[in-house]
């Protein structure tokens, strides 16, 4: 693979591709915690582009090393993200219809919050079988490519969400979770039909 403005072209589009899960559940963490505070901004926006960065480089390595063995386990990537989101999202959903109107949603964890990270990243792990034929360097420069466009995108998500979870004020967890619901859906939907 020699490097081109083709391949850095391409990678910024895999990453917008890759990263479009991430930016809705980042919108939707933002409606659940207008408040949010820039450190944990970035920190969850650093999750998820740390995760889009590892599951192409795993997925490389998997076919260098046990492709069979990843292979056999594709089949059950939409299931993990169907059950990881629906379960965050249903649970949002649930607390956001329970709650009052005064008050406050409960911030997003690190344990719920490394669950989004694996979910929306896990359909990463396939760019992995398509950059097989690339040396280990370019391999991780695309994906270090893919994880920045998801770091700016992420922030841009979070930001749209705050901005509207403070006018939406106690309905924006029930409108997040249903956001994480369906993107659960549509990555299942998407991996079981095509």
């Amino acid at each position: 693979m020699t490097w081109s403005a083709a391949f850095l072209f391409r990678s910024i589009l895999f990453g917008v591709g890759l990263a479009m899960d991430a930016f809705s559940v980042s919108m939707a963490n933002g409606l659940n915690e207008p408040h949010m505070s820039r450190r944990k901004t970035c920190l969850i926006a650093g999750v998820f582009c740390a995760f889009q960065i590892l599951m192409p480089l795993t997925g490389w390595l998997g076919v260098h090393t046990v492709a069979t063995a990843f292979s056999a386990l594709q089949r059950f990537i939409p299931w993990a993200a169907l059950a990881a989101l629906g379960w965050i999202g249903g649970k949002m959903l649930w607390e956001g219809l329970r709650r009052r109107n005064d008050e406050t949603a409960p911030a997003v964890g690190m344990r719920a919050l490394l669950i989004q990270g694996i979910a929306t990243s896990i359909d990463a792990l396939s760019v992995g079988f398509t950059i097989a034929d690339y040396g280990f360097v370019t391999a991780l420069v695309e994906s270090l490519i893919i994880g920045a466009v998801t770091f700016f995108l992420c922030l841009i998500g979070l930001s749209i969400g705050k901005r509207f979870g403070t006018v939406l004020a106690g309905r924006a967890s029930v409108l997040g979770g249903l956001i994480l619901i369906l993107i659960g859906l549509e990555i299942f939907l998407k991996n079981l039909l095509g």
